[in-house]
């Protein structure tokens, strides 16, 4: 059994033939299943006798590292943060009317969790407004509950990357915003 060796990735040669993202060490990216990370580097390892590049991401709040294939890392969905264009389009669908399906609850929260880990912020804000209510938290059930808190945490993270803030911060934004827009509804 040979062990995999590591080794800076050479940054000069590239092998891929199509044009895929480049990720440097310190950009901030999402991951659609775990959010937003940290890339700490690339490198090369050598896994059956084959020399793999690989990005290396943290991600703080699950204190976890994932390494991914460069190869790889379109096809999984690996992106940069959000444009502010986009971050607009997401809080301008926070400001809608809640779409709430009349289908089985078990479908909606297959649903919303198939939005929550896309990680498209604007299918995440999709979520956060179905699930909000207008008065009284207490009528949600704790499913309901938790997909809400599991959607506004990850949009939370993404907005605070990219506006440069605090988690807790951003949160606080999104629920202010949330609770503005569904006093104007």
């Amino acid at each position: 059994m040979t062990k995999p060796v590591t080794k800076p990735a050479n940054q000069n040669t590239s092998t891929a033939t199509t044009k895929a993202p480049s990720f440097k060490t310190g950009d901030h990216v999402v991951y659609p299943v775990h959010g937003v990370g940290l890339v700490e580097g690339v490198e090369t390892q050598t896994i059956g006798g084959m020399e793999i590049s690989l990005y290396t991401i943290k991600f703080d709040k699950d204190r976890m590292r994932l390494k991914l294939p460069v190869q790889k890392a379109e096809s999984s969905g690996l992106r940069k943060l959000a444009t502010t264009d986009r971050l607009k389009k997401a809080l301008e669908t926070l400001e809608g009317r809640s779409r709430i399906k009349r289908t089985m609850w078990s479908r909606r929260a297959q649903e919303y969790e198939a939005k929550i880990n896309s990680g498209d912020p604007v299918s995440i804000a999709e979520v956060l407004r179905d699930l909000k209510r207008s008065n009284d938290d207490t009528e949600q059930s704790y499913s309901e509950r938790q997909i809400y808190q599991n959607a506004l945490e990850r949009l939370a993270r993404e907005v605070a990357a990219i506006r440069k803030i605090g988690e807790p911060e951003a949160t606080l934004q999104l629920e202010s915003f949330l609770t503005t827009a569904t006093k104007a509804a």
